[in-house]
């Protein structure tokens, strides 16, 4: 890694781990705190690129925002990132251009990706553990009733296993038959994350406590007008309508993500000092 990059490194740091507390927090990240990443990243890189004479430390940083930019909004209408998150991996996109090399920067990008989407997805499972725990009798009772509202889902993927172990014997193809134990948990993890959906992340809060871009649970009608859930949650104008009234809206929290992004930059700059091949 470059000495000058060492700036953004902590840079990087220190954002993500104010994030986290915001998370944490709020719910949410603040859009000024993820922007002022981007603009101290890419001021940054300009001074870098004006002392050293050379342009390219700028440009990629351009590049990087420019990529994530895009991965952001993907994972963004897609569902995978909520708003701050995705505003978060822009930032980001500033600063992980470590290298001067355009190839090695495109790998740095790839592989900050793939250790993002494997860490959040072994600490939103560590951290659903932890939700059932604390909400022990609800999510028994919630897990019950979902899997009797789901039986005809277990005799489907149960009938489709049987299935693909009966190909699997008849070609004698062995290694697909981690396919088959995937096709036998899934109505078992689906039944787990409604559970957990249901009984752990749904609470009540006063409609004045409420703030843009809270997920209402189900819609909700204020006189003749209906305000229906969204992904991008309450906007400033259903806010105001419903901060109006002084009933008790059912609201649905997330999983707080930004833990991800500090583990997967962690893992990120130790493989990158240690100078092992990214690829």
């Amino acid at each position: 890694m470059l000495v000058e990059n060492y700036f953004l490194v902590v840079l990087a740091f220190v954002w993500i781990i104010v994030a986290v507390i915001q998370d944490f927090r709020k719910r949410e990240i603040a859009n000024w705190w993820n922007f002022s990443l981007i603009a101290i990243a890419l001021c940054y890189r300009a001074l870098i690129s004006v002392w050293f004479l050379d342009y390219w430390c700028f440009v990629y940083g351009l590049i990087g925002f420019g990529i994530f930019f895009a991965l952001a909004n993907l994972f963004y209408y897609g569902r995978v990132f909520a708003g701050g998150d995705a505003k978060l991996l822009m930032g980001l996109g500033a600063v992980l251009p470590f290298s001067s090399s355009l190839f090695e920067n495109l790998e740095i990008f790839l592989y900050f990706i793939v250790l993002l989407l494997f860490a959040g997805s072994i600490y939103g499972l560590f951290y659903s553990f932890v939700l059932a725990y604390k909400h022990k009798k609800e999510f028994s009772e919630e897990f019950s009733k979902q899997y009797n509202r789901n039986k005809k889902l277990f005799q489907v993927f149960t009938f489709l296993t049987i299935l693909s172990l009966v190909l699997i014997l008849i070609l004698r193809e062995f290694i697909f038959s981690l396919f088959s134990l995937v096709i036998f948990i899934f109505p078992f993890l689906y039944i787990y994350a409604k559970a957990i959906e249901e009984a752990c992340m749904i609470k009540e809060a006063s409609a004045g406590k409420l703030t843009i871009g809270d997920w209402l649970y189900k819609e909700v009608r204020v006189g003749k007008k209906i305000i229906k859930p969204s992904w991008e949650g309450l906007n400033e104008e259903e806010l105001m309508v419903l901060q109006k009234t002084k009933r008790k809206i059912r609201v649905k929290e997330g999983i707080p993500f930004t833990p991800a992004f500090l583990i997967a930059l962690l893992v990120l700059v130790w493989v990158l000092e240690k100078g092992f091949s990214v690829f």
